[in-house]
């Protein structure tokens, strides 16, 4: 189950450390010649398939080495993390953001960065979730203008190059939007943050106008993508096709039919119409001394969708269980038909 949020973390460095780690006040590192550089107080965009938001540089270990590259290597390091690795997360990691999705900088060493998701509403920044990713994995490169958005609605995706017969690039995740370039039979044209026109195949994503969801929020359409996420194994601060955290499950699955909702299961909690009896599409939480520390969706007839915990894998219940049961904390409506 995922924690529902972390408290405030204090870190307390020598100014030896800080300036080890590229923390100190001295941030103007610049970008490649010819291209805008990270500020600080201006936007920045994710330029790998996923990039993990983390508590600070200190808190990566070198089996994290391939989630830190450019490209990111996001099934090698997920395939390369025992079980035990998997449960350290907690502690180190909180949340992801896409290929493409917009960040705001808040700090800036010459290694990384430290920002806001804004679209990851959060009860630790109001400006959205806070974390550290290593540099490398942004650009300070505006989008470009399309009048389409190609939207990533299959669970991962292989980015190919731009090409008559297109070869494989990497994966990217279910909910990557990009601006469209054009069309050529089976295959749209996206452009990467960097520049460079990819390709994807047009059964895996949706052409939609930006500020548009992908898919039409509907409750038959929440659920059904919720429950395409099951057999997927549990990723502490999963928010991807990759892996998922019980509370990036129901936020990933909201965020493409166009519902913004916080990114932790205790906001999540707070936010939103409480409803007494929950119906199809609605969230459920569950607490332990009263503190919220899981959410599900439910799914009608007693069953609900949910990551469980880490060694689990996204799963359809009932709520019946007797530890859901004994925990239950109450639900909360984002739609409404």
């Amino acid at each position: 189950m995922r924690r529902t949020v972390r408290g405030a973390v204090s870190v307390v460095l020598t100014a030896a450390t800080a300036l080890a780690l590229g923390w100190g006040s001295s941030d103007g590192a610049t970008g490649s010649v010819g291209a805008p550089s990270l500020q600080v107080g201006r936007s920045a965009w994710v330029s790998v398939s996923v990039a993990t938001l983390w508590r600070s540089p200190g808190s990566t270990r070198a089996v994290d080495a391939p989630a830190l590259a450019n490209p990111a290597r996001i099934q090698q390091w997920l395939s390369d993390l025992t079980l035990s690795q998997r449960r350290a997360l907690n502690g180190h990691a909180d949340t992801q953001a896409l290929l493409g999705d917009q960040v705001q900088v808040v700090r800036l060493g010459p290694k990384w960065a430290k920002v806001v998701v804004p679209s990851q509403p959060s009860q630790l920044d109001p400006r959205g979730y806070p974390g550290w990713v290593p540099r490398r994995q942004l650009t300070a490169r505006p989008p470009t203008s399309s009048p389409q958005q190609a939207t990533v609605v299959a669970r991962t995706a292989w980015l190919r190059t731009d090409q008559s017969d297109p070869a494989r690039v990497f994966r990217i995740s279910f909910g990557t939007r990009l601006p469209v370039v054009g069309e050529d039979g089976r295959w749209v044209r996206v452009e990467m943050p960097d520049g460079v026109v990819r390709r994807v195949l047009r059964s895996a994503a949706v052409l939609h106008q930006p500020g548009e969801p992908a898919l039409p929020a509907s409750t038959s359409s929440l659920m059904s993508t919720a429950t395409s996420f099951v057999g997927l194994p549990y990723l502490w601060s999963g928010l991807s096709g990759f892996g998922l955290d019980c509370s990036g499950l129901t936020w990933l699955d909201y965020r493409v039919h166009g519902i913004t909702i916080p990114r932790d299961a205790l906001p999540q909690s707070r936010r939103g119409t409480p409803v007494a009896h929950p119906g199809p599409g609605d969230l459920m939480f569950y607490a332990t001394a009263g503190k919220v520390h899981h959410v599900s969706m439910y799914l009608g007839n007693g069953r609900m969708v949910q990551a469980p915990h880490t060694g689990a894998r996204v799963q359809v219940v009932a709520t019946s269980l007797p530890v859901y049961s004994s925990e239950y904390a109450g639900a909360r409506r984002y739609y409404s038909p």
